[in-house]
């Protein structure tokens, strides 16, 4: 295609600066979401062969500690550890204040009322009098707060943390200060408060203390340090040593074939997470953002040829584009984003889908070329890409091969039962290769299969959102569509029942011919239903819906019936508009005539005006041609089943004879020169109605009647 010149420069410019937009922002929205930390690109387990070639450490790196070992060696370093705790003074100040405020308040002392006054009257006559005792009290009760406070009182349930952690003591900060102090000696709230009530049971009884509010006057003193008790743990930790030895540049780490024992291991355990370190830098993130740009690219852009070179009609229509593309960024974003934050497990994602929803509205190649390319994508983003990519290509095809056309939601379920039983047996396959054991089998990854098949099932309800979204029919549609139940298909048959039999005549003939080419017959039939809905505007002046012999062309010149005739297209048009019908069956309407003419009407005027020339698009259809081979069949078969109604005889020569003349009319008058149908398809479209007319209109033998017999 010429980009720059021609009259169609505009629109093939803007052509290309879309596609040119798809491609970078596919490409960059898929890279903005693959993860960029670091891989180690080898799988490996503790007594299995190393699957690959000779491994040599290309830099110095230490043999970093098993996990268990590390936790185990600092645990030990931190048993003796000691937390740090701020003494908070101004608490013990407060409660102090606190409680001589409250006893001046009161001119008896720390008794809060006058019934608790005649009570100790009461009980203890000879003792509390003028108040003189309840200053004592007042003195033991400060006495013993400024004694707790100065050990230190805790949150109850920090206390028990510490009982809980074996801690035996703590540092306590007092005036910059750190001072170690056993938590034995340190109060709980709950203890402090059991310390004033016992602390001298001789001279001040508790069940006095009690009526003080002791509780007003206990809040805990030391208050975590997080900053200071991290620091030091970290000045504890900085001299342990993580590694136990080293391996220099050069050195051979393993070879192919060989066991990967425990100490092996641990080396290639180390390599890894040295590697992924290394890779964190900005310099090494750069690359790998490089990297995948162009691996990403280069997909897309091989997917882009493949659709130009071999696909060009999906190529040159957006909403084909539009889906392709969309599919392939959503479950690549998916992918990415379960990945990086740790979300699930990626097998429960439908990967099936995608080839079955394309299968669906377009064809089976593109269906599994865009999974492969999405499949080979999404698999950058995970630590054991190749098994993933087995599993998900053999259950693509799976999908496909099992759902030719769509029409019925128990073939999707069909498809699902089919994937995950796919994904287990290949799964299964793998596991018997690689552990040879079958009680070390990962059931786990059973259950993802099978929730990976029943999301699949949501793929039905989503072909209605893709549909609306992308511009396309599905085949639950045209079903839907072909119910001669439903309004349109219903008033047809009451309206004009010649038309309604021709057409379903008409659908018979083109579904099987679809068939034998490999075209969509389900399309075609619902196409071929639908062609002639706009006679039901003027039913009459159409020759198969009239009756007693009553014809409304007698009362009109030839250009005015060729008009009526014609009008039956536009018309069509509108009660499509009307009725919500999908584009690819407005195009059947359209095109089932092409830019033919109304040859009786236009003969008969020729043959009435000898050496004239006719105004010609007075008696031609308003087209276009034929774009696609439903299209085709539909004109083919339309013109053949309308003839051979007028034949004098059907035998199979008269039969082979009129399908001949008709399609070979056609195709000498170029209806079929911009749709993609090939000679070779031309003459089985020829056999097929000949075989099916001569079916329709075979001889059938005369029934013998009965003889009266003589009695």
């Amino acid at each position: 295609m010429n980009y720059f010149k021609g009259k169609n420069k505009e629109f093939s410019f803007r052509d290309l600066i879309y596609k040119a937009l798809i491609f970078i922002g596919t490409v960059g929205v898929i890279v903005y979401f693959l993860p960029r930390d670091g891989k180690f690109n080898y799988q490996f387990d503790i007594d299995k062969p190393w699957k690959y070639g000779q491994l040599i450490a290309t830099f110095d790196f230490p043999i970093y500690k098993d996990e268990a070992v590390v936790k185990r060696e600092q645990d030990s370093l931190l048993v003796l550890f000691q937390p740090y705790y701020e003494l908070d003074k101004k608490i013990e100040k407060d409660a102090i204040s606190k409680l001589k405020e409250n006893y001046h308040t009161n001119l008896k002392g720390i008794l809060p009322s006058i019934d608790y006054l005649r009570y100790i009257e009461r009980t203890l006559k000879e003792i509390y009098q003028a108040g003189i005792v309840s200053t004592d009290y007042i003195r033991h009760i400060e006495k013993i707060l400024s004694e707790v406070y100065r050990a230190g009182i805790l949150s109850t349930e920090e206390l028990a943390r510490l009982h809980k952690d074996s801690t035996s003591a703590v540092m306590v900060i007092d005036d910059k200060l750190a001072n170690q102090r056993s938590i034995d000696k340190l109060y709980s709230v709950k203890q402090a408060y059991a310390y004033l009530l016992t602390a001298d049971t001789i001279h001040y009884r508790p069940n006095i203390l009690r009526q003080c509010s002791l509780n007003e006057y206990l809040s805990p003193n030391l208050t975590y340090d997080a900053r200071r008790t991290e620091t030091a743990k970290e000045e504890i930790l900085d001299n342990y040593s993580w590694a136990n030895g080293i391996v220099l540049s050069g050195q051979k780490i393993i070879d192919r074939g060989e066991i990967v024992s425990r100490e092996t291991y641990n080396i290639l355990e180390s390599l890894r997470k040295e590697s992924i370190q290394r890779s964190e830098s900005i310099g090494q993130k750069q690359l790998m953002l490089a990297g995948q740009i162009l691996y990403v690219g280069i997909f897309i852009l091989c997917f882009m040829l493949y659709l130009d070179l071999f696909r060009k009609d999906y190529y040159n229509r957006k909403g084909n584009l539009a889906l392709l593309f969309t599919l392939i960024m959503f479950y690549c974003v998916v992918t990415a984003v379960m990945v990086t934050n740790n979300i699930f497990n990626v097998y429960i994602i439908p990967y099936a889908m995608l080839p079955v929803i394309i299968r669906v509205f377009l064809d089976s190649r593109t269906a599994f070329l865009t999974q492969v390319v999405t499949i080979l994508i999404c698999s950058i983003c995970l630590r054991y890409p190749h098994e993933f990519i087995l599993l998900q290509l053999t259950a693509g095809l799976v999908a496909i091969f099992s759902l030719r056309e769509l029409s019925q939601r128990s073939q999707l379920f069909r498809t699902a039962i089919l994937v995950i039983l796919t994904y287990a047996a290949v799964y299964f396959a793998f596991e018997l290769i690689t552990e040879n054991d079958l009680s070390k089998l990962n059931g786990s990854m059973y259950t993802y299969f099978v929730i990976n098949g029943v999301l699949l099932l949501f793929t039905y309800p989503l072909l209605f959102l893709v549909e609306k979204t992308f511009g396309f029919t599905s085949n639950v549609t045209l079903v839907e569509l072909s119910n001669i139940n439903n309004s349109l298909l219903r008033r047809m048959s009451e309206t004009v029942p010649g038309t309604f039999q021709h057409s379903m005549q008409v659908a018979n003939l083109a579904a099987e011919a679809a068939n034998r080419i490999g075209a969509k017959s389900q399309l075609v039939r619902t196409g071929a239903l639908y062609h002639d809905i706009g006679k039901m505007e003027n039913p009459a002046f159409f020759t198969e819906n009239q009756s007693g012999g009553v014809n409304p062309h007698k009362n009109l010149g030839y250009e005015q019936s060729a008009q009526v005739v014609i009008g039956h297209v536009t018309d069509g048009l509108k009660l499509a508009e009307k009725n919500n019908l999908p584009k690819v069956i407005k195009d059947f309407i359209t095109t089932h005539h092409g830019r033919g003419k109304t040859k009786y009407f236009y003969i008969s005027w020729k043959n009435e005006h000898p050496g004239e020339e006719p105004d010609n698009e007075s008696f031609t259809y308003p087209g276009p041609n034929p774009f696609s081979k439903e299209q085709a069949i539909l004109m083919m078969a339309d013109s053949v089943e309308a003839a051979s109604r007028s034949l004098p005889e059907y035998t199979e020569e008269s039969i082979s004879n009129l399908v001949d003349k008709i399609i070979d009319s056609q195709v000498e008058e170029g209806y079929f020169r911009e749709c993609p149908v090939t000679f070779k398809d031309i003459a089985t479209v020829k056999a097929v109605f000949k075989e099916k007319l001569k079916t329709i209109y075979h001889t059938r033998i005369s029934y013998p009647e009965l003889k009266k017999q003589d009695v």
